[in-house]
C-alpha cells in the first residue's frame, strides 16, 4: 500500500485529483484549440448534420498525422493497421505490436518536447535578463510589475529605468507587445530592448528616441508583419511631469486620486508599419495618490473557460476600485481580478501589468 502511495505521488506530484482534472482539462482546450485551426469549418458546416462528424474526425486526424516527421507518421499508420487487424483476426497478438508502435511513437515525442522545453528555459532565462528583475526607486513614486508567458519565452516587454543612471531625475517607462507569439516575438523583444537602451543612453528626445526606433523595427518587420505596439514615457522626478508616445498600443489607464480615470492616447502608428510616420507627445503632472496602469491585450483578452473574455469595462471597474495602496499592492489587486476571472484556463496571449503610483 505505501508503495502504490508513493508511486501515486510521483506520478502525480501531490496534486488533488480536481486540481490534475483542471489542468487536463486546460491542456485539451488548448490542444483542440491547436488543431482547430487546420480544420476547414466552412465546408463542414455546409454539410448535413449527420455527415458532419466523419468530416471533422477525419480533419482533426490529417491535422494530428502531418504535424508529424514522414517517418513518425508511417508509425503511427502502422499501429492504426495493427489494430484493425487484432479486430479482424483476435488469435494473433497485433494488438502487442499496435501498443508498442504507440509507446515508441510516444517516447521520440516526448523527447522532442523535452529537448525543445529545456531549449525554450534556456531562452526565457536569457529573456530575463532583459527586463529589469526588481523595480528602480523613484522619488516620489513607486513601481511594480508582473509578467506571465503564454510560452516559456515572451513577446511582452516592459522596463524602467534612468538612461543616464547619474541623473535620477530622468525615468523612462516602457511597455511594448511584439505581433506573435514565442521565439519569433521575444527575438523582436530583445532587439527592441537593445535599440531603447542604446538611443536612451544617447539622451536623445522622445520624439527623436521613438522615431529611430520606429526606422529601425520598419527595417525588420517583414514589410509590416511583425510590428511593435508600445507606449513609450520620461518620468521627470522633479516636476513630476510624464511626457509619453503611444504607438498603437492599449491606451494606459490614469486613476487621479479623486477618483477620475483618463486615458493616455496621444502618440501614432505602431512601431514597425510606415518609416516616415510622426509621433505626437502629450505631457501631463502626476499627482500623489494617482495610479497609471500599463498593460498589454492580453490583461483584457483573457478568458475563461467558457471563452468569455475579462474585457475592457471588467478592467476600468477593478482599476476604479483601487484602494489607496503601493504599487506592488496595487499590481496585486489589479491581478487577482484576472485570476479570479480565467481560473485555470490556460490562456493564448502574453499577459503583462506595470503599475506606476504616485506619491
Amino acid at each position: 500500500m505505501d508503495r502504490l502511495r508513493h508511486f501515486w505521488q510521483r506520478v502525480s506530484e501531490g496534486r488533488q485529483l480536481d486540481d490534475l482534472w483542471s489542468q487536463f482539462a486546460a491542456d485539451a482546450r488548448s490542444s483542440y484549440g491547436f488543431y482547430d485551426r487546420d480544420v476547414d469549418w466552412e465546408e463542414i458546416h455546409k454539410l448535413s448534420p449527420w455527415r458532419r462528424p466523419p468530416h471533422v474526425a477525419r480533419q482533426f486526424f490529417w491535422a494530428l498525422l502531418l504535424k508529424m516527421s514522414p517517418a513518425r507518421r508511417v508509425l503511427l499508420l502502422m499501429a492504426f493497421v495493427m489494430l484493425a487487424l487484432s479486430a479482424i483476426n483476435s488469435q494473433k497478438n497485433f494488438e502487442v505490436i499496435a501498443v508498442l508502435l504507440f509507446v515508441l511513437l510516444l517516447s521520440l515525442e516526448l523527447a522532442d518536447k523535452v529537448t525543445m522545453k529545456r531549449d525554450l528555459e534556456i531562452a526565457r532565462e536569457i529573456q530575463t535578463w532583459l527586463v529589469p528583475s526588481q523595480p528602480p526607486e523613484v522619488a516620489g513614486a513607486n513601481i511594480a510589475f508582473a509578467t506571465r508567458p503564454q510560452n516559456s519565452v515572451a513577446g511582452d516587454y516592459y522596463d524602467a529605468f534612468y538612461p543616464d543612471p547619474e541623473d535620477r531625475e530622468k525615468l523612462m517607462v516602457v511597455i511594448a507587445d511584439v505581433a506573435g507569439k514565442s521565439v519569433p516575438a521575444a527575438l523582436l523583444m530583445a532587439t527592441l530592448q537593445a535599440s531603447l537602451r542604446t538611443i536612451a543612453g544617447e539622451n536623445a528626445p522622445l520624439a527623436d528616441l521613438v522615431a529611430r526606433l520606429n526606422r529601425y523595427a520598419c527595417a525588420h518587420s517583414l514589410n509590416g508583419l511583425r510590428f511593435t505596439t508600445a507606449v513609450l514615457s520620461e518620468y521627470n522626478t522633479a516636476s513630476r511631469t510624464l511626457t509619453y508616445v503611444n504607438a498603437g498600443h492599449n491606451a494606459p489607464i490614469l486613476r487621479r486620486a479623486n477618483g477620475v480615470v483618463e486615458t493616455l492616447e496621444v502618440g501614432g502608428v505602431p512601431l514597425g508599419i510606415r518609416s516616415a510616420a510622426n509621433y505626437e507627445t502629450a505631457s501631463l503632472e502626476l499627482k500623489p495618490g494617482d495610479a497609471l496602469i500599463f498593460f498589454t491585450d492580453g490583461v483584457v483578452e483573457a478568458f475563461n473557460e467558457s471563452g468569455e473574455e475579462f474585457g475592457n469595462e471588467r478592467w476600468l471597474g477593478a482599476i476604479r476600485s483601487l484602494p489607496d495602496w503601493d504599487a506592488s499592492q496595487t499590481l496585486q489587486f489589479l491581478m487577482k481580478r484576472v485570476d479570479e476571472f480565467v481560473g485555470a484556463t490556460r490562456q493564448s496571449d502574453d499577459i503583462t501589468c506595470l503599475v506606476f503610483r504616485s506619491r
